[in-house]
């Protein structure tokens, strides 16, 4: 069971989290500031910190930076009722992993710090578990059932990126920029080349597609959830 560290100056907001949060099988610990959050972390783990933007004492920014500088990599969801680019900008250059606006629908709330996890997990394990496929990023292989495959680098790199994410739609140029760098002479055709090979090798596979996304990019879809 992932614990989460609510950190909300606003003690209704505080309560209604944790209320919500524990009816989806978390445990919630809470702070009302960042040197409360502080505190907190001192004695107890956690898995999660969903913290607010504007508090007294330590706000969520400077939190963040804090532990972030500190090299505390648990993932952090910030909320605030600021909606401009700039404050959202600041939020993820200090090291936020994802931000809601208030008013907060819980539910999404919920569904956001559960992909969060998954993520993490990913990072933690270098591995992806989907159904009967398991893709391991220490060896590079995919591994179906009793069957491994090894693949290229570029190739697994690719796949990887797609399934760490699913139902993520990735433009091509994100995908080029990440997995062949800003400065590397390859082209689209480098892309559909690699995608061609993916689908090949893992035709009829039980648990994933790779599906193109029209005028958009490419995504990688769970057959079961």
């Amino acid at each position: 069971m992932a614990t989460v560290l609510v950190v909300e100056d606003n003690m209704d907001l505080r309560e209604m989290f944790s209320l919500a949060l524990k009816e989806n099988g978390f445990q919630v610990v809470l702070a009302a500031n960042g040197i409360h959050a502080l505190n907190v972390l001192g004695k107890t783990s956690v898995d999660i910190i969903v913290t607010d933007l504007m508090m007294p004492g330590m706000d969520g920014v400077e939190l963040t930076k804090c532990l972030r500088n500190a090299n505390y990599n648990t993932p952090i969801l910030m909320i605030t009722v600021k909606d401009d680019y700039t404050s959202m900008q600041q939020g993820f250059n200090v090291g936020a992993d994802d931000y809601m606006i208030k008013p907060v629908n819980i539910n999404e709330m919920v569904l956001r710090i559960k992909a969060l996890l998954r993520r993490a997990k990913i990072n933690t394990d270098r591995k992806i578990v989907i159904g009967s496929t398991v893709v391991s990023e220490e060896s590079m292989t995919v591994k179906v059932g009793d069957i491994e495959t090894i693949l290229p680098l570029k190739e697994f790199q690719l796949l990887f990126k797609l399934l760490s994410y699913p139902n993520v739609i990735f433009t091509r140029d994100q995908i080029m920029d990440e997995i062949w760098g800003h400065e590397s002479d390859s082209d689209e055709r480098t892309l559909n080349t690699h995608i061609h090979r993916l689908r090949d090798r893992f035709e009829g596979n039980p648990d994933f597609e790779i599906v193109t996304m029209r005028g958009l990019g490419y995504k990688a879809v769970k057959k079961h959830e």
